[in-house]
């Protein structure tokens, strides 16, 4: 066959699956210098790349390539997602499709002109018209590590396995070292979002078709937008790190013609002390948060509640703001209710969340107080917060409070860190890697805000604003005005989609390319539930784990239509 044939062959493989990388390739020219095509001992073409002084080095076995693939393959698990760094002849990734528990394999390479060659030089359309196999051409780091996130899901291939082509790789050796740090911060952001949705995925989706029927009801017009009275000033964001008992004096003084929201945590704090805020929010599923609320919450105080948040906590308010966090099924109900606000809530922590809510209200300037995102001087919480009447209700002579509250400070790893920064002169704290990482990401998110943030001073850990390098609004804002929600004919409309997902196979990401847009959005709203489902049920298989989360997700939603 011809060089203009299997250019054509694959091309039109290739377009099924990846149009752009298609469209890319037509229009790059083909180099006829990197690669030498050998022939094996077993008779299989062998593409060997030539280096600057034109030595050909063969990217597979010159004795059976197939063999020597199928050999690597076989040795590395059960894993079902699969990275290669390197296409060559494309051995690996046919032994790896090969195998029963192959989920989704995706191949990453590097020169767009000699990728093309390639494809005028070997047949690869068994590849390319396969639905688990993905390609990637000279992505950097971040698109990369977007692709892993974007494709890969535990629930449903298992585990993920980096496996480079040696010969290519060390050709360009820099790279594809980049490429593989890239794949494992994926892995790292994918495992931390996993074990949370296996913790919580049951009571996510149980608390959110419960709250729905609260949500039809509490669609009046929301008072407060950008520009409105009250917003259009400073704005105060409260956390409840220990600062914030320091800090409250400024707070009272400062406290007229300032829009104050308090975390959920920090609102038991600020009533201690005399002040009342306008909004509060909470985004946590579990029970816990009940205890925040023990002291009340007044009349005229708006609440902000994730949708997936316990729904008691919606009876406090008259009318409480549902919004959506991020997880999928209340991303698929947004689509339906436009009075579903979204906020970012990808820092992990109600602050973040509280800083996002602060900026979609119109906040142009935040103050924020009480963000230590450590532990000064070994203490866990402000003043007045739930942790300490929890704890001494709690207590006996075997366990009396300043023991549990030890036990929990060292419930994880902590690093003692110091400073001198602050106005009262040096201080220590203490770091660990949860706190740090919300504190990083409220950082990272500063540079994309319009709103300026202004941390009050502390004596937690010092953040690091990035002021002035972005300007955008992150999330949707909350609308004023929206067409009424029927939850009760949107639960209906949705049990009967999940009751319409067809039965699966073997392969996960061959199930999927069988499914439509509005299947996978489905699909997608029930996977933390399969996820928690998978946790409790380890040997189950594909199959039975899709049967089983959708007969637990009917029976949730038969339960809240009752």
């Amino acid at each position: 066959m011809d060089r203009r044939s299997f250019f054509d062959r694959n091309l039109q493989a290739l377009s099924q699956r990846d149009p752009e990388l298609c469209s890319r390739l037509a229009g790059a020219k083909a180099s006829n210098a990197r690669y030498k095509i050998l022939e094996s001992r077993s008779g299989e073409p062998i593409p060997s790349m030539l280096d600057s002084k034109g030595i050909a080095h063969p990217l597979h076995s010159t004795m059976d390539p197939r063999k020597e693939a199928r050999r690597l393959i076989d040795s590395i698990g059960g894993e079902g997602f699969l990275v290669l760094l390197g296409l060559g002849g494309g051995y690996y990734a046919e032994a790896a499709l090969e195998r029963d528990d192959a989920g989704m394999l995706l191949v990453v390479e590097y020169g767009i002109q000699g990728l093309a060659e390639l494809l005028c030089r070997m047949d690869y359309t068994r590849l390319f018209a396969d639905p688990r196999f993905r390609l990637l051409a000279d992505s950097s780091g971040a698109e990369l590590e977007r692709s892993v996130l974007s494709l890969y899901q535990p629930v449903l291939y298992g585990g993920i396995r980096l496996i480079p082509l040696r010969a290519r790789t060390d050709l360009e050796a820099e790279a594809f070292a980049l490429a593989g740090s890239a794949v494992g911060n994926a892995i790292d952001k994918v495992s931390a979002d996993y074990s949370v949705q296996a913790h919580f995925g049951m009571r996510w989706f149980s608390n959110i078709v419960r709250n729905l029927k609260r949500l039809g009801e509490c669609q009046g017009a929301l008072l407060l937008g950008p520009g409105s009275k009250g917003i259009e000033g400073r704005t105060a964001v409260c956390a409840a790190g220990p600062s914030l008992s320091m800090q409250i004096p400024r707070l009272r003084e400062r406290r007229e013609g300032i829009f104050l929201i308090a975390t959920d945590t920090s609102l038991p704090c600020l009533l201690n002390a005399g002040i009342k805020p306008d909004a509060a929010i909470s985004m946590d599923c579990q029970h816990i948060s009940y205890h925040h609320f023990m002291d009340g919450l007044p009349e005229d105080v708006l609440l902000f509640l994730d949708l997936a948040s316990p729904p008691l906590l919606s009876s406090l308010s008259k009318s409480p703001r549902f919004f959506s966090g991020g997880h999928p099924l209340t991303r698929h109900i947004s689509r339906y209710c436009p009075s579903l606000g979204e906020l970012d809530c990808s820092g992990g922590n109600v602050s973040y969340a509280a800083l996002s809510l602060a900026e979609q209200l119109g906040a142009k300037e935040i103050e924020l107080y009480g963000a230590d995102f450590s532990y000064p001087g070994g203490i866990s919480y402000a003043r007045g917060s739930y942790v300490f009447p929890f704890f001494a209700k709690r207590q006996n002579r075997l366990f009396p409070l300043e023991a549990q509250a030890s036990a929990f400070l060292y419930r994880t790893p902590l690093e003692k860190k110091s400073s001198a920064e602050s106005s009262t002169g040096p201080y220590w704290y203490y770091e660990t890697k949860p706190l740090k990482f919300y504190r990083e990401r409220l950082e990272e998110k500063s540079g994309s805000m319009e709103a300026k943030i202004i941390p009050v001073e502390g004596l937690g850990a010092p953040i690091q604003l990035r002021q002035g390098e972005g300007g955008r609004r992150s999330g949707r804002a909350f609308a004023a005005q929206s067409p009424a929600f029927d939850a009760e004919e949107f639960l209906g409309q949705y049990r009967a989609a999940l009751a319409k997902l067809g039965s699966a196979g073997k392969s996960a990401a061959a199930y999927l390319a069988s499914l439509g847009n509005e299947e996978r959005n489905v699909l997608a709203s029930i996977l933390p539930v399969a996820a928690a489902l998978k946790k409790r049920h380890p040997g189950w298989a594909f199959q039975e784990l899709l049967e089983e989360t959708k007969a637990y997700c009917m029976g949730k939603i038969d339960s809240a239509r009752e």
